[in-house]
């Protein structure tokens, strides 16, 4: 194990850490006094890069940086934990010049996220704690188990338009009752081959199927036990908004506060247009690219239902379709929606409807 060195002082002396991570090693550039001092490839620990930085630089103050991706926020935690001042920051977000577009290597990652924490051009994306992480990381699973029981219902349709058995309309859209799975069971092929793989096919979405209603259930109960479950009641009270889009925002946002503004929020959440200068004049673009998608589709799909509830978001869209396609108004409505979210999360009062 290696030691202190007590030869070296190299009290309150700032050192910037640029950290590339993978699963197998860690690419490391240290930097001091806007000099590089050496790029190193190491184990994934941050026990290790610890002890090698107290034992080459003591008493140092240690600022280090990865980005975020497949890691997660364990290592932020332990690197925090030894005393690092550590920030996880958005790919997106980091600086990157031409040359280093073209020369793309973990190494080259590692001396650019170090260069630019010495620059203070870095900034750091919030960090949940590990609580709120796991009920997100359900949550999460469960919308991947939705997409999953969409998948195989597609599968077994278009299996069954295959061998000319047509399938009932109204059962395109609408949840499969047990009834109806029993209804497909009962169909019949020429070979027992046709009916066997029919069987595969409703035995995987039955077990989906359990997968999502036990992941409901868990939900449900963690909200409970760890006092989630009277902010969700109060967003429930927002049109458009039931259990699971409260639990969603609530795991995604985490701290309403934590966001100056509702424009910051907005942004957040994609809701604003991106926009480009160039001279003297200014072009509105798309919505943004970089943003929480997630949210914004579960408020788009809640925003649908909230026109058909809230006397006044029915009168704002009324408004908006007059002059823009439904698609652009309900893109604002959403933005109305959102704010009233965030009036009933900051205030703690549940929302009440009213004509303005």
């Amino acid at each position: 194990m290696q030691s202190e060195n007590k030869n070296l002082d190299f009290n309150n002396q700032a050192f910037f850490i640029g950290i590339d991570v993978h699963q197998k090693s860690w690419n490391v550039t240290i930097i001091s006094s806007e000099r590089t001092i050496k790029t190193i490839s190491m184990n994934p620990s941050p026990k290790e890069l610890y002890k090698y930085m107290t034992h080459n630089f003591p008493g140092g103050k240690y600022n280090s940086v990865y980005e975020a991706g497949f890691s997660g926020f364990w290592a932020h935690r332990e690197l925090e934990s030894l005393g690092f001042n550590n920030i996880v920051v958005s790919p997106t977000d980091i600086p990157t010049s031409g040359k280093e577009k073209l020369t793309k290597s973990d190494i080259v990652d590692s001396r650019k996220l170090a260069r630019e924490l010495s620059n203070g051009s870095l900034k750091g994306i919030y960090v949940p704690d590990q609580l709120i992480q796991e009920l997100r990381s359900l949550v999460r699973a469960r919308a991947q188990v939705v997409k999953n029981l969409v998948r195989i219902k597609l599968q077994i349709k278009s299996y069954l338009n295959f061998y000319g058995n047509k399938f009932p309309a109204n059962y395109e859209i609408t949840n499969w009752s047990g009834k109806f799975i029993k209804h497909l069971r009962s169909l019949r092929f020429n070979y027992d081959i046709g009916k066997e793989q029919l069987d595969i096919y409703l035995d995987v979405f039955e077990e989906q199927r359990n997968i999502l209603l036990k992941i409901v259930k868990s939900i449900k109960k963690y909200c409970t036990d760890y006092g989630f479950y009277e902010r969700v009641l109060l967003l429930c009270s927002v049109p458009g908004i039931g259990f699971i889009n409260a639990v969603v925002l609530i795991t995604e946002l985490v701290d309403i506060k934590r966001f100056a503004n509702f424009d910051s929020l907005a942004s957040y959440v994609g809701l604003v247009p991106s926009k480009r200068s160039s001279s003297e004049k200014e072009y509105t673009l798309g919505l943004k690219v970089q943003c929480k998608r997630k949210l914004r589709e579960i408020l788009v799909e809640a925003s649908w239902v909230a026109i058909r509830q809230d006397p006044a978001l029915v009168a704002s869209y009324g408004r908006y379709v007059r002059r823009m396609s439904k698609q652009e108004a309900i893109i604002r409505i959403a933005k109305k929606l959102l704010s009233r979210i965030r009036y009933v999360w900051f205030t703690q009062q549940k929302y009440e409807f009213s004509l303005k």
